[in-house]
């Protein structure tokens, strides 16, 4: 069949309108906003002694778009670990989230805990932790600053009740420090991560990847082991779970948190 010149090209003008209206074209994956920048509507916290739900001290808190983790009310940190969980599951996905480390670390916090936080990925459910637990069995994308104090890099990786694989080595040790430069100041920065299932996690920072492993998997030595292994139909290898916020006990803001899903 023959069409006119002129038929293709106003046929090739309609397609380029239809995609600059859509703003993407069809199938293109989408950045989908997990915070409305109203209030917590979809998360739900679990601090350290207190029921899920129960919101110790005002800790997380929406104020000005920002969701805000503070200290205000705690005479002492007393190990009272929070975290602020979205409630679905992900399992092949890019997380976007922009923060910032900001002001005095709450008295009586530990040590290592000092402008430190972080985003829990292939996590456990708020409602399978127990009443006392201080951190979801899960992976720690570690979010990190740097001051006269204390130097370290970024985007390290921690294990609560997991193991990795790195270098096609099962690897027991707690954290593992990224290829990040030190991150000084209270300004904005923007963490990523790239999850695909139980094959490969990678931590991006402005654009490069500093930290890739694999096989994430429930620590046969923790105590939440026996119980999350049944959870997962008797299987080890982590797959998916939930993504959660940490308050640690140092203030932190979190500006926005954003999703992409991905094929699986």
């Amino acid at each position: 069949m023959k069409y006119s010149k002129l038929f293709i090209f106003f046929s090739v003008i309609s397609i380029a309108f239809l995609v600059s209206c859509n703003g993407k074209r069809t199938g293109e994956a989408e950045w989908v906003q997990l915070f409305n920048g109203k209030d917590m509507t979809g998360w739900t916290l679990k601090i350290t002694g207190y029921e899920m739900g129960d919101n110790f001290g005002n800790t997380f808190r929406v104020e000005d778009g920002i969701i805000k983790v503070r200290y205000e009310a705690y005479d002492s940190f007393d190990n009272r670990f929070g975290h602020l969980f979205y409630k679905d599951q992900f399992s092949h996905y890019r997380l976007r989230v922009e923060y910032r480390i900001v002001g005095d670390q709450c008295p009586g916090a530990p040590g290592w805990a000092y402008k430190n936080s972080g985003i829990m990925i292939h996590g456990q459910t708020p409602e399978s932790m127990d009443k006392d637990q201080d951190f979801p069995t899960s992976i720690e994308v570690q979010l990190l600053g740097s001051d006269s104090l204390v130097e370290r890099t970024n985007m390290n990786v921690c294990t609560p009740g997991t193991n990795i694989v790195m270098d096609g080595k099962l690897t027991l040790d707690h954290c593992i420090n990224s290829s990040t430069d030190y991150f000084y100041g209270e300004e904005w920065f923007t963490a990523e991560v790239e999850v695909r299932g139980n094959e490969v996690i990678r931590h991006i920072i402005n654009g490069d990847t500093v930290l890739q492993y694999s096989q994430p998997q429930l620590d046969e030595r923790d105590a939440t082991y026996a119980k999350l292994v049944e959870l997962n139909g008797g299987n080890k290898m982590l797959s998916g779970g939930t993504i959660s916020l940490q308050s640690e006990g140092h203030p932190i803001d979190f500006r926005k948190v954003e999703i992409m899903l991905l094929e699986e």
